[in-house]
């Protein structure tokens, strides 16, 4: 077997520092040089000389222009957030949709699509429409499991659809286009949505008392005045939606450089709402530098493991592993949506990549898997895992803001009927594969 045991026990070691609460960055890093003097001290093929490759591999990731995206987006998602944008875009689609049973919750779906095609971050998504619209939910008689759910699955929608930070990070890790997998993962993100909506019209439809209408005193602007408003405070955001995922979709810009726009005209949604001062671009700025850090330190360390992993014969051995399994392909895929979802209850996306996806690559490769379609099915996979009781992050997002009337025990029972939900589409995805490739192929037309 080699020294392949090492290699499974420093897997095992970096587990176990992580679980213990260490900085996922640090626990790569520490692991790695741990293991990689154990390794030399008995006889491994570990060269310490290796190490010296390591600045031109960081010099390259800072390098990278793909990943050049994640501050972009993440500055533009920032800035609609802080500035009260995305809480004017659920307040004003709530109105419009109020007389309909469902209405708010209804809103709450297509504010979160709309979200996720600006933030690309859960959090930021799930906490502001959780402040926003549960207690709004709750005053006019929504079930608490139903309001709950769908804030909780509508703002994981941010793991998926485009310009998801999910998608920038599997694309660098996959070796694959960032637009290829953002045009790939578009019609499964609105297959979601579109679940979402009809689930929640069904049940507002079969049992009214869940989700009821807005009483009509409620409904105070109207006219005119509605339309203003859902022009200022729908339409713009929108057409600003539009134009940076069209200009990548349709060729004209790369992600990064329609990242760049779309912060440029978040600012200037901002300003002209009167609302961009110093203070924001500041908070903004320090949101985008937080997230945008922890994903290079994540990605510095995680090299050092990798280089380590790899002399002690790893990712060989797992390669030879998955490639191997009985009954092939489809064992591969059920092991590997297995290994993300289980990595998906306990860990960010962000570990997920660099722990997994480094190991599962090369035997989809052996295997002919198409990684474009490999790249979605685990993003939605890795939606399943965020809302999935009792430890996904989502609900432990929303559960930070609930009003005190909702228990912990609701939050985590109402993500159920939505992650049957996301596995249904998962499942579709998985045996139809043109729900991905389809866009995909006609842009290449």
């Amino acid at each position: 077997m080699g020294f392949e045991w090492l290699a499974l026990a420093m897997f095992v070691g970096f587990f176990l520092m992580l679980m213990s609460g260490y900085p996922v960055a640090f626990s790569f890093a520490g692991t790695g040089i741990l293991f990689g003097v154990i390794g030399w001290l008995v006889g491994a093929p570990v060269d310490p000389n290796r190490l010296l490759l390591l600045p031109n591999v960081w010099f390259g990731t800072m390098s990278n222009f793909t990943l050049l995206a994640i501050p972009f987006f993440v500055f533009l998602g920032a800035v609609l957030e802080k500035s009260g944008l995305a809480e004017e875009l659920l307040e004003t689609i709530g109105i419009l949709l109020g007389p309909l049973r469902g209405g708010v919750a209804l809103a709450v779906i297509l504010v979160g699509t709309v979200l996720a095609a600006t933030t690309g971050v859960v959090a930021a998504t799930v906490i502001v429409m959780g402040m926003i619209s549960l207690p709004v939910m709750l005053r006019y008689g929504y079930d608490k499991q139903l309001a709950a759910g769908a804030i909780v699955a509508s703002g994981t929608l941010a793991q998926l659809i485009p310009p998801s930070l999910v998608l920038v990070v599997l694309s660098d890790q996959l070796g694959i286009s960032v637009g290829d997998l953002f045009l790939g993962a578009l019609i499964p993100g609105l297959m979601l949505s579109g679940s979402y909506a009809l689930y929640v019209l069904v049940l507002a439809f079969l049992k009214p008392k869940l989700a009821p209408a807005l009483p009509l005193e409620t409904r105070t602007i109207s006219g005119s005045d509605l339309v203003r408003r859902t022009i200022k405070a729908v339409v713009t955001p929108l057409v600003l939606i539009l134009a940076v995922l069209g200009s990548i979709f349709f060729g004209i810009a790369t992600p990064t450089e329609a990242g760049a726009v779309g912060a440029v005209g978040a600012c200037i949604l901002a300003s002209a709402n009167r609302r961009l001062n110093w203070n924001l671009i500041r908070d903004a700025a320090h949101a985008t530098a937080v997230i945008t850090s922890l994903v290079i330190m994540i990605l510095f360390g995680s090299s050092l493991f990798s280089l380590v992993f790899d002399s002690l014969g790893g990712k060989t051995f797992i390669t030879d592993l998955l490639v191997n399994l009985p009954g092939g392909y489809i064992a591969f895929m059920i092991v590997s949506n297995l290994v993300i979802f289980l990595l998906g209850v306990f860990l960010e996306f962000i570990e997920i990549c660099f722990i997994a996806i480094p190991l599962l690559v090369p035997a989809a490769q052996a295997l002919g898997i198409d990684l474009v379609w490999f790249g979605v099915v685990i993003a939605i996979n890795l939606q399943t895992a965020f809302i999935s009781p009792p430890v996904g992050f989502s609900l432990f997002y929303l559960q930070s803001v609930a009003p005190k009337e909702v228990s912990t025990l609701e939050i985590h029972k109402s993500a159920i009927p939505f992650m049957i939900l996301q596995v249904i589409v998962l499942i579709v995805v998985i045996a139809f594969p043109q729900t991905v490739r389809w866009l995909v192929d006609a842009s290449l037309q």
